[in-house]
């Protein structure tokens, strides 16, 4: 095997200051072997791995020191040193943990002192007062409390002081998280040091009672008594304070119930005091003084949910179950926080709040089955199986087992699972088999439907409850019924894991109960003979899931089950080969081969291999078989192997070039993608196996082979691989023949691209079987190059990585006229109307900024037009050739654009003809993706280029845009503006104007009469529009353009300039402040970019232009998010704000757009809200939800249905949109009301948008609909 490279670990070294440097001088002896003199060592280093071995070795110093010398004062002086250099050193710095591993072998005679140190150290960190200091003291607290007995001690000997700074610590955040409202990092840090405050809280808290001996603490004017109020009154106030996250909650939960526990006299107050808190039964009963006034807020009625959740989860975690030691109350505590959370299941619809309750729900059942140790009789007829609390909890389960959530699904499969368990504690064990319940749950689960995908996971618990026998015993045809339903890839998971937890029971059980061999018969016809059945018989999507899901747990239970297998299918197989719709037993036995190989039931260990079960004439079939699956089968025998290290055989190889020679041109997407998965594995196998052959040839050993038997010495196996992977490649590139299909084109690329990733040229001694550059020489790179003329962008993908992983020696083009040439094309492809040309042109430039010789061919291109190209500069670093090309090439293709749209603004139409600007735009791009924007040398030429860029795609935008957002930018053809074609140019100003304002809906609109339409009135005042228009080309010819070719130049500049400003606004850094050094992007800029797409997104009109706006403005809202600049933070939530004010407003002079499903406004708000950060509290999305439900259900006294039309079209794009993920899900029931209510409005477009709605919902709610065919499930893998 070939061990993988270690990562390589980078740890911090230490630093102390000039005055305990001189300390360590002054005391350090001449030989270097004292205690001072090690640690001057170890500071002096600047290699934080080595200090750690220095570390190690102070505790060895110190034991070899008589304990009379303990208290000399080098020793003090040393200890001292090192208590500040723990609390200095940061928490995830490994030298820490490594000084207090080391400090805990520290002798007896020192330890005294070294607490007296690390008290005094602890004590000046206690005292800092900075606000956002806090977070190293507290982080220091947390590690004195972490298996540090030196730490623990000193927090101890200062216990009244760290409660006293905790207070301050609690108190203090949450006044600051209030002033950055609407600066999302700045709160999350806050959020998360306030946590970790929590978190250390009740870490003390749990140490109280080892610092105080006896009660003395509890009397009220104790110190450590006023603090722990203090901290109760704190934790309860988190609570009921919505504003912060529900992680700080849940802690405080916890909180609260471990302190009400320290605090308590007896045991037995224990479950009165929280019954009181989540009953709110506290106005009838005496309670503690120090109760009520410390979380007299959590009981009174108007305590929130969340706050009731999560008390019920301090109860559980934090009071001790078992033992029975809260007796009857105890019991009874346990019964009253269940209805609690059945009646929380009803109210809380917060998807991160139904995670909350599942899982507490699952410690609840922990719970019940802790107490039935030493419960009494009463509790266990209160939990059996006819009891109301289990009946709830089925409930539950039987309304959550299928829920939009995998954590609640899975949670609810745990519940079901100990609900059984409490049941089977209730009754005696030998009544399992006949109990009713378990026979009911049993007949109950069995009616119910297979689409039920719930029924498998608690049918599964059934059988590991009671056994398969009983479950058979009712119906024995369970295995077919099951495998009938995995034609469907949504149950074949669930069915597959369900059919395994049976088959793997049943075997137990009949193994146990049999006193012969002859159980695996009954065993081979419970469950092998219905799959094979349904292997032979079913259907494709039946067969596919079958082997996916099934058979690899079927072998793996029962390897011996492979040979029985085998048989049947070789006999069927002369007789059933199979055709281009079924496999046939042939195809069957290829899957059951090449599943028992990949998971290592054929070895050459065992003398088990494929050869020795089929022959390899019934392969060549297989690779060569009608069926796509059947030769994806056969080939997945030859290249998949449960070991990465196992040889492959000369036969395998002669099988692969076989294989090769006729399967590069399939047609279907999914089994192309699978071929070269496959042979990449392959691939793979020979480099791995051929580094333990040249082991072997460099050891003389005359071993045959490491777990292989092969009578083949490695020198000539390894000629074989050499062979093998030239014949490939030769192969491969013949396939590269001009005019080869696409399919061809991309399998060859495809796996040359994992042969070049595979087999790179060896670094240092590393000795490689092959190197493709090897096989390369500059016609195969010519023929490589001319892949990217293909029209397929995947071709050209593929053609340009392979080249970027060749070496630079095979792939480097000297010839200065050749790059000329080579970037001549790319210029004029960059202009071609045919949109696949400016691709070509790109991927062409972006291999030829990658050409050292690019520069000096260019300078010679230009004549010196462009200037002084940027070069090195004296005391500068020296600039990569890339950037300096990259920079060469932005400006030429910069210069050119600009020139282009300043004829464009003259003459639209002669833009579309004979140069659309946006193939220049496109080059542009990729340029760009060449470089590292954060690691520039030419900062000042890039920011010039930068801002120019800018505002030229401000006016290449504003050249085209008239056309995307005109009320019907398919027809219309804007004119030139020479004096002939004025009333041409009036006509077509006035069709571009918005026809679908807001009036739109609120004006009624009378048909005329007379004239039949109405045309003859129309045609006086605006000139024939015709659908084409004549131009002079380039060289005087005459050629027609279409409304369809100017559209499409336009909105494919909307699209190019969308893409560039958001890959500036993503990659480029930004310059935060004038003087800073590498940014080159203002914030100014960024405003502008934002308002740009803000404009284009609320009036375009043409879907694939505020489609492709919307790509470049999430790429912007996810970098103002994620922003150090506070100001570029807010600009999200004031533009949110915005638009969902003008929507509300309804005013008749709004540019938004009312039709095409409000167009570009879903996506605006999408943007917005998806660039949240998903594990805040999402405020923006539930404002936005809040509003839109709201405009979206219909109100009589409505003068206008257009807020009602946009917020309809705006939550169908929310419901629709899966980056919002589960925080969408609590508002699905009102959606659905909006919906159906829309459906009664008089206004169609209301009833249109409803109808829209309601689709989404029923897509959001059931999933979609799988009708999809065999190739297009397997191209979706």
């Amino acid at each position: 095997m070939v061990l993988k490279k270690k990562k390589d670990i980078q740890v911090a070294a230490l630093i102390v200051g000039y005055q305990e440097l001189e300390t360590l001088r002054s005391f350090a002896d001449a030989e270097g072997k004292n205690l001072a003199s090690l640690l001057l060592r170890c500071v002096q280093l600047t290699d934080g791995l080595v200090q750690i071995h220095c570390i190690k070795q102070i505790v060895p110093l110190l034991e070899k020191i008589d304990g009379n010398q303990a208290c000399d004062p080098m020793y003090q002086s040393c200890l001292d040193i090192l208590g500040r250099i723990y609390f200095s050193v940061g928490p995830k710095n490994p030298l820490k943990k490594v000084l207090a591993s080391s400090l805990n072998g520290l002798p007896e005679s020192f330890f005294a002192d070294a607490v007296r140190s690390f008290t005094c150290c602890l004590q000046e960190e206690l005292k800092t007062s900075n606000l956002y200091s806090y977070r190293k003291v507290i982080d220091n607290l947390a590690s004195c409390m972490e298996n540090f007995n030196l730490g623990r001690t000193s927090v101890m000997n200062l216990f009244k002081d760290v409660l006293r700074f905790l207070q301050k610590v609690l108190v203090e955040i949450p006044e600051e998280n209030r002033k950055f409202t609407g600066n999302h990092i700045a709160q999350t840090e806050l959020m998360h040091d306030l946590l970790i405050a929590i978190r250390v809280s009740v870490m003390l808290v749990q140490k109280v009672q080892e610092i105080s001996q006896g009660g003395l603490w509890k009397i009220p004017s104790s110190p450590v008594w006023q603090s722990m109020c203090g901290l109760l009154s704190i934790f309860s106030k988190f609570l009921r304070n919505d504003d912060l996250l529900q992680n700080i909650q849940s802690t405080s939960g916890l909180a609260v119930i471990l302190l009400i526990k320290t605090m308590c006299d007896t045991t037995e107050m224990i479950p009165g005091l929280v019954n009181h808190l989540i009953l709110h039964s506290v106005g009838s009963c005496t309670v503690p003084e120090w109760f009520m006034n410390s979380c007299g807020s959590l009981c009174v009625e108007d305590v929130p949910g969340p706050a009731l959740l999560f008390l019920c989860q301090g109860a559980l975690a934090m009071l001790n179950w078992k033992n029975g030691s809260m007796g009857q109350s105890g019991e009874n505590l346990l019964l009253d926080i269940a209805s609690v959370l059945f009646s929380l299941s009803l109210q809380l619809k917060e998807s991160s709040l139904e995670m909350f309750l599942s899982r507490i729900l699952v410690m609840w059942t922990d719970s019940a089955l802790d107490s039935f140790e030493s419960s009494s009789l009463s509790l266990k007829s209160r939990l059996n199986g006819n009891s109301d609390t289990v009946g709830k909890l089925l409930e539950y389960v039987y309304t959550h087992w299928e829920h939009p959530l995998d954590a609640v699904r899975y949670q609810t499969k745990t519940i079901f699972r100990n609900l059984l368990q409490i049941h089977q504690c209730t009754v005696e064990r030998s009544d399992c088999v006949s109990d009713r319940f378990f026979l009911g749950l049993i007949e109950s689960l069995l009616r119910l439907e297979w689409h039920v995908k719930g029924k498998y996971s608690c049918l599964s618990c059934l059988v590991d409850c009671v056994g398969i026998e009983n479950v058979l015993a009712v119906n024995k045809t369970i295995p077919s019924q099951i495998l009938e339903v995995m034609g469907d890839q949504s149950l074949a998971p669930y069915a597959g894991d369900l059919l395994e937890t049976m088959f793997k029971n049943h075997k137990n059980h009949l193994k146990s109960q049999a006193l012969c061999s002859s159980w695996i018969d009954q065993w081979h016809e419970t469950w092998v003979s219905p799959l094979l059945l349904i292997l032979r018989e079913g259907s494709l999507e039946q067969t596919a899931c079958v082997i996916d899901y099934y058979l690899p747990k079927l072998l793996k239970c029962s390897p011996e089950s492979l040979s029985y297998m085998v048989n049947i299918l070789q006999t069927s197989a002369y007789i059933n080969t199979g055709s281009c719709s079924s496999r046939g037993s042939l195809g069957v036995l290829m899957a059951c081969l090449r599943t028992a190989r990949a998971h290592g039931h054929l070895q050459s260990v065992s003398h088990v291999t494929w050869s020795s079960l089929v022959s390899s004439a019934k392969i060549k079939q297989g690779l060569v078989h009608q069926h796509c699956q059947v030769r994806i089968d056969a080939l997945g025998l030859l290249c998949e192997s449960h070991r990465s290290t196992e040889i492959v055989s000369v036969e395998e190889m002669q099988l692969l070039q076989f294989f090769i020679q006729y399967n590069l041109n399939s047609q279907s997407p999914g089994m192309r993608q699978q071929i070269c998965s496959l042979l990449q594995k392959l691939f793979s196998r020979i480099q791995e196996s051929s580094q333990v052959l040249y082991k072997l040839e460099q050891s003389k050993s005359q071993q045959e082979s490491v777990n292989d038997s092969t009578e083949k010495n490695p020198s000539e196996t390894l000629q074989q691989y050499q062979n093998f992977m030239s014949s490939v490649c030769n192969s491969l590139f013949r396939a590269l023949f001009p005019g080869s299909s696409h399919s061809t084109k991309f399998s060859a690329l495809t796996i040359l691209g994992s042969i070049a990733e595979l087999f790179p040229d060896p670094e240092g001694k590393t000795q490689a079987v092959f190197q493709l550059s090897h096989e390369i020489d500059f016609a195969r790179v010519e023929t490589i190059m001319e892949c990217f003329s293909s029209t397929f962008e995947e071709v050209k993908i593929l053609a340009f990585n392979l080249l970027m992983k060749l070496p630079k020696t095979v792939v480097h083009i000297q010839d200065s006229l050749k790059l000329q040439a080579l970037f001549r094309v790319a210029m004029e492809l960059s202009t071609s109307t045919k949109p696949y040309d400016c691709v070509t042109a790109s991927y062409l430039l972006r291999f030829l900024i990658g050409e050292e010789g690019l520069r000096s061919a260019l300078t010679t291109f230009f004549n010196n037009s462009l200037g002084p190209s940027p070069c090195q500069r004296g005391g500068e670093e020296p600039v990569g050739f890339v950037e300096r090309n990259t920079l060469m090439v932005i400006r030429h293709l910069l210069e050119n654009l600009e020139r282009e749209i300043s004829q464009a603004e003259s003459s639209l139409l002669q833009a579309a003809a004979l140069f659309p600007m946006y193939g220049r735009v496109h080059c542009i791009i990729g340029a760009f993706q060449q470089l590292s924007l954060n690691n520039l040398m030419l900062v000042t030429e890039w920011r010039h280029v930068v801002a120019k860029l800018i505002l030229t795609s401000y006016r290449l935008s504003a050249v085209v845009s008239p056309v995307v957002q005109s009320s019907s930018p398919e027809g219309l053809i804007p004119m030139d503006t020479d004096s002939e074609m004025a009333s041409r140019l009036k006509m077509i100003l006035n069709e571009i104007q918005p026809r679908d304002t807001n009036d739109y809906f609120s004006q009624v609109k009378m048909t005329k009469k007379h004239n039949s339409l109405g045309f003859e009135v129309l045609t006086a005042d605006v000139p024939m529009i015709t659908t084409s228009a004549e131009m002079k080309g380039k060289e005087g010819q005459s050629c027609d353009v279409t409304a369809q070719a100017v559209l499409v130049c336009c909105w494919r500049s909307m699209k190019e300039v969308a893409l560039l400003l958001g890959m500036l606004c993503q990659l480029v850094p930004l310059q935060s402040v004038p003087e800073a050094p590498d940014g080159l992007v203002t914030v100014e800029q960024i405003k502008n970019i934002g308002d740009y797409f803000k404009q284009h997104l609320l009036q375009s009109r043409h879907r694939g232009a505020f489609e492709l706006a919307y790509t470049g403005f999430v790429k912007l809202t996810q970098v103002l998010t994620r922003c150090p600049s506070e100001c570029l933070q807010r600009l999200p939530e004031q533009w949110l704000r915005d638009v969902l004010e003008e929507i509300k407003s309804s005013n008749p002079s709004s540019k938004l757009c009312a039709t095409r499903r409000s167009a570009g406004i879903p996506f605006y708000i999408q943007a917005l809200l998806a660039s949240e950060p998903k594990k805040g509290r999402m405020d923006l999305l539930k404002i936005t939800m809040k509003e839109l439900i709201s405009l979206a259900l219909p109100l009589g006294d409505s003068q206008s249905s257009v807020p009602q039309v946009h917020a309809l079209n705006i939550l169908r794009a929310l419901f629709r949109d899966t980056r919002l993920g589960e925080n969408i899900i609590p508002y699905v029931a009102d959606g659905i009301q909006a919906a159906i209510l829309g459906f009664t409005s008089p206004v169609w477009a209301v009833r249109n948008s409803s109808t829209l709605l309601f689709s989404s919902l029923i897509t959001r709610i059931f999933g979609v609909k799988r009708g999809k065919d065999e190739h297009s499930k397997k191209n979706s893998k």
